[in-house]
């Protein structure tokens, strides 16, 4: 549940000459896919204050006027030297211009690309006295005092510019994107670290999982930094859990690695529209447990491109309009595909556009005309993708990555006929519909495997695929509604058929509100319930919840069971 409680800046003494301004949201700031567990977030700054000041990582515009008036109360602006950037983005440019307007003699430090967007950004304003200082390696910078901070670029597709920054003297590692979690509170550290696991699992498989080769490079650049503790971008610093959790980015990031079927999925991004729909496919393919490796057209390599491709079983091309064309570098990226991916590939085209959108039809026509199949209508999203059109693009995903399993002919269960398998599929269980409702999004699933857990409380478990759309909104804190189906009744059948992306659940169905999701009139019985914890087990999610409503609709019916010969499908 969100709350309304105001924006503010928490400024804390973290080590020597060191502060952490932590600008704190307790609802989420934008319809991204990492940010969909609505538990609001903490964009986290750090100033360190050397014979020199330098800032690290200022938050984005709808932080800034609280964020400036927090500094003063610490530093005169004036005084600051270097405003150090893990990466720009269009949201922090707001505050940039804001120091940069208090304080004319400030250095912005980033790398080559993060400067390009800079310069873009501000150069219209401040002309050439714009000072930039760019890292092309690992270089250093005397602040004084001992605060000599190293530099290590750690490039990644869906931010070319990352830049990951240590400081020698308090031994603090400023890791930006890495080791992240989308929570807000008063918790600083990591107190309780194997708490917020499920918080950091779903921010990797978020924006982490779809680029693993660039995460395993990053790890082992920042492997041998001696650090005591890491201070990410968002969420609690790491202290007591950091091992553990590296530990588990390797580990993870090897599990994507290990999947037998891979998706190239290729895309430019001139305001970041295209790139959150990217990050939203990949999202649902990686789901269905198919690889996905992001490959940003704007930072790599040709040979990059046909590598990826070569060693894909399918591939999708997102592309922003600029001018009515293509950005150059996805029209190389085409002709890359054009040349290597064989006609049997399944493919996929997506963008966004600002007024015309003539890129998304280039692409398709040209796969058309070349003999490729598109797996899906082309996704083509005006201006900013809102949070039904990522649901959509998420789903879309999934689907693509089932249908290439089902083209390569994977199985996921035990040897057809074995007496394994028809001794587990002797187990029964109640049917149900589970429903969802948040805000503008309405879902549901059809549900066999569900079992009272606990009397006290009330409980019960279900376990949930990990393909399936529900699961994104069944973690700790969630609510939703299971509705026990009556025996003899239709709505089995009408819930067992597939729905397209997006495609409404209830749209033949007589549904009432309930609390987290919808009430089906015609049901047996209903719960209301809230996830206390979820558990991975294999290719599913289990689920324990607790009952905090519920009522009997038919008091003379009898629950609808699901019979099965065989555990290798549902």
């Amino acid at each position: 549940m969100t709350t309304t409680k105001p924006r503010d800046v928490q400024a804390i003494y973290i080590a020597e000459e060191t502060f952490a301004l932590r600008s704190r949201s307790w609802n989420r700031l934008r319809f991204e896919i990492e940010y969909a567990l609505e538990k609001g977030t903490t964009s986290n700054s750090f100033l360190i204050q050397g014979n020199l000041q330098a800032l690290i990582d200022p938050p984005g515009g709808t932080f800034t006027e609280i964020y400036l008036n927090a500094l003063r109360q610490r530093i005169n602006i004036l005084d600051i030297s270097y405003v150090i950037l893990s990466h720009v983005n269009l949201n922090r440019i707001e505050t940039l211009k804001a120091l940069r307007t208090n304080n004319n003699r400030i250095t912005f430090v980033c790398t080559n690309p993060g400067a390009i967007a800079l310069r873009q950004s501000l150069g219209e304003t401040f002309g050439e006295n714009l000072n930039i200082q760019v890292v092309r390696g690992e270089e250093t910078l005397d602040l004084g005092k001992g605060h000599t901070l190293k530099f290590i670029p750690t490039s990644t597709p869906r931010h070319p510019d990352e830049l990951c920054t240590y400081d020698s003297k308090t031994k603090i590692l400023y890791t930006d994107k890495f080791f992240g979690a989308h929570v807000c509170g008063d918790q600083v550290f990591d107190e309780g670290w194997s708490s917020l696991l499920s918080d950091r699992r779903y921010y990797f498989d978020s924006t982490m999982a779809n680029q693993v080769r660039q995460v395993e490079a990053a790890l082992d650049k920042l492997a041998d930094i001696p650090a005591i503790f890491y201070a990410p971008a968002h969420g609690p610093m790491l202290r007591y859990g950091m091992h553990e959790l590296v530990k588990l980015y390797r580990q993870w990031s090897e599990v994507q690695k290990q999947q037998n079927i891979s998706v190239a999925l290729l895309f430019a991004s001139a305001y970041g529209n295209t790139t959150t729909i990217a990050n939203a496919l990949a999202k649902g393919i990686a789901k269905a447990g198919v690889a996905v490796e992001l490959i940003n057209c704007e930072s790599v390599e040709p040979e990059e491109i046909k590598a990826a491709i070569e060693k894909s079983s399918g591939f999708l091309i997102g592309s922003p309009t600029l001018g009515g064309h293509l950005p150059t570098q996805v029209q190389t990226a085409l002709g890359i595909v054009l040349s290597t991916a064989t006609k049997s590939y399944q493919a996929g085209v997506f963008g966004s556009y600002g007024w015309s959108g003539e890129a998304v039809d280039i692409i398709a026509g040209k796969l058309k005309d070349a003999g490729y199949t598109l797996a899906f209508e082309p996704i083509r999203i005006k201006f900013t993708p809102t949070e039904s059109t990522l649901q959509i693009c998420e789903e879309t995903g999934t689907d693509f990555a089932q249908a290439l399993k089902r083209a390569k002919k994977v199985r996921t269960t035990l040897n057809p006929g074995s007496t394994v398998e028809q001794a587990v599929g002797r187990i029964i269980g109640s049917l149900c519909v589970l429903t969802i409702k948040r805000g503008e999004i309405s879902t549901a699933m059809l549900a066999s495997w569900v079992s009272q857990a606990t009397f006290n409380p009330p409980g019960l478990s279900i376990a949930v695929a990990k393909d399936r759309a529900v699961e994104s909104y069944l973690y700790e804190g969630d609510r939703f509604v299971l509705n026990i189906l009556e025996q003899g009744k239709q709505a089995r059948k009408y819930f067992m058929k597939k729905f397209a992306p997006g495609e409404d659940r209830f749209k033949d169905i007589p549904v009432e509100a309930g609390d987290g999701g919808l009430i089906l009139s015609e049901g047996l019985a209903y719960l209301e319930c809230r996830v206390s914890q979820r558990m991975e087990c294999g290719d599913h999610w289990l689920v324990y919840a607790t009952v905090e409503n519920g009522k009997l609709l038919q008091s003379n019916g009898l629950t609808a069971i699901h019979h099965r010969k065989t555990a290798s499908n549902y």
